[in-house]
């Protein structure tokens, strides 16, 4: 079945140069944030170096910032719903600058965790945002390339973590590193506050109550009922997390102590990662955006490669792995984002402008919790 690219919706957002943007700005808001984020992922043998722990409590880090990520999803897309982008992620700029800065300057392990914890706030008021942000500004039938390519800038953000983040941690080190990035988060909030509008002229959000608690509950019992919620929730939990939990955190050391790669050859698989999901992202937005019924096949056959490749790298024989295999892994992985994405797209139509921020919200909450229940399974 083809979707109507042609046809225009009553109210639908104009779209063009100045939507482009501020859309930009948004997405550029979650570009500096994923970053942050997964700065980690490249420092996770500097940091147990320098705060003296083992894998376990290693794995905390990431732990601690997966629970506060998806434990704020649903609250955010309320507050998404209720004072508009721009405030929100205002704080969510400030709060993961604080993140990042307290972080480079820890030189403790608990310092350090509450520096993750807060930068994880921080983080998880940006995507929900962002995708408030393009259906405000878009047409409705922009909606799937609209949201892969926010997806696709994200995982910009994480390729400059696995380039820059990683030589500058071995050319300057920690605290120069981390600090240095944290001046992006001043950068991307000072164009906020200037430029940055929750929707343009004329296409005003209807008055809608947006307190109490009774507003709470009919918000989120409205958003679950519809089955499209549902069924976007649980193609975000199934899609996201392999190559989430590979790039947070696992993948370098999965790639070097347990392959026996040098860190420059691991870093060019982790980069493949990044660089598959974004020609996919492409690939997966044009797809869907044409072909609604191509959404579930889409998502299916990625959970499907995804666990087949797993298992033969897992299974192969041997102590290590071929190259080969590595490398089809990560272009594997590469795909899990842009499948993930496709569960907004399940949860966005089925939803009144309304209720956008807390669909959204449950829907991004599931590939979070598949992450941290896999981080505290691998231990």
């Amino acid at each position: 079945m083809s979707s109507h690219s042609a046809v225009s919706l009553p109210g639908d957002p104009p779209g063009g140069r100045r939507a482009i943007g501020v859309w930009g700005i948004g997405v550029s808001v979650y570009f500096v944030a994923v970053i942050f984020r997964t700065s980690l992922g490249v420092a996770g043998l500097d940091a147990a170096d320098r705060f003296h722990v083992n894998a376990s409590a290693l794995s905390t880090f990431s732990i601690l910032q997966l629970l506060v990520y998806a434990g704020m999803q649903i609250p955010v897309g309320l507050l998404v719903d209720g004072l508009g982008t721009k405030k929100v992620l205002t704080i969510g700029v400030l709060l993961f600058t604080a993140g990042q800065l307290g972080f480079a300057f820890s030189s403790t392990y608990g310092m350090a965790l509450a520096s993750r914890a807060l930068l994880g706030c921080g983080d998880a008021m940006t995507f929900i945002s962002v995708l408030r942000l393009g259906t405000r500004w878009f047409p409705a039938r922009r909606g799937p390339l609209v949201a892969q390519l926010a997806g696709l800038v994200g995982m910009a953000g994480n390729l400059v973590s696995t380039l820059v983040i990683a030589r500058l941690l071995h050319g300057v080190g920690w605290t120069t590193a981390f600090a240095g990035s944290a001046f992006a988060g001043v950068v991307v909030l000072v164009l906020l506050l200037l430029f940055l509008k929750d929707h343009p002229e004329g296409h005003e959000p209807e008055p809608f109550p947006h307190q109490g608690a009774a507003y709470v509950r009919r918000q989120i019992a409205a958003s679950w009922r519809e089955p499209g919620t549902r069924l976007g929730m649980w193609v975000h939990f199934t899609t996201q997390f392999p190559a989430m939990v590979f790039l947070l955190l696992w993948g370098m050391p999965f790639l070097v102590q347990a392959q026996g790669l040098s860190r420059a050859t691991a870093g060019e698989l982790l980069t493949l990662v990044v660089l598959s999901n974004m020609f996919v992202g492409l690939v997966y937005g044009q797809i869907v955006a044409r072909h609604h019924a191509a959404r579930l096949p889409l998502a299916l056959g990625t959970v499907t490669a995804t666990a087949v490749v797993w298992a033969s790298a897992l299974a192969y024989p041997g102590d290590r792995d071929p190259l080969w295999l590595l490398v089809v892994l990560c272009a594997v992985l590469g795909a899990c984002g842009p499948a993930s994405m496709i569960g907004f797209d399940f949860a966005r139509p089925a939803n009144p402008p309304e209720r956008q921020g807390t669909a959204s919200g449950i829907t991004n909450m599931g590939g979070f919790v598949a992450s941290m229940t896999t981080l505290f399974a691998i231990g």
